[in-house]
């Protein structure tokens, strides 16, 4: 298991990328034919949203002073 300590601006901004990234996987998954590829695709899609997740579940560290 990994531990990562972020703060609520890190948390907010990972959550944000993870969220664009899920968006292009999206229409990447729709304009694939290979069968494989687009498993391999729905797959990491799956893999994005439980980090998402965690990020929602995650309490946050309080911000250096």
């Amino acid at each position: 298991m990994i531990q990562l300590t972020l703060i609520e601006e890190e948390r907010e901004v990972l959550f944000d990328i993870l969220e664009n990234d899920i968006a292009e996987l999206r229409m990447e998954i729709s304009d694939t034919h290979r069968k494989e590829y687009r498993e391999m695709l729905k797959h990491r899609e799956s893999l994005m949203k439980s980090i998402q997740q965690k990020l929602q579940q995650t309490e946050v560290e309080p911000a250096a002073a």
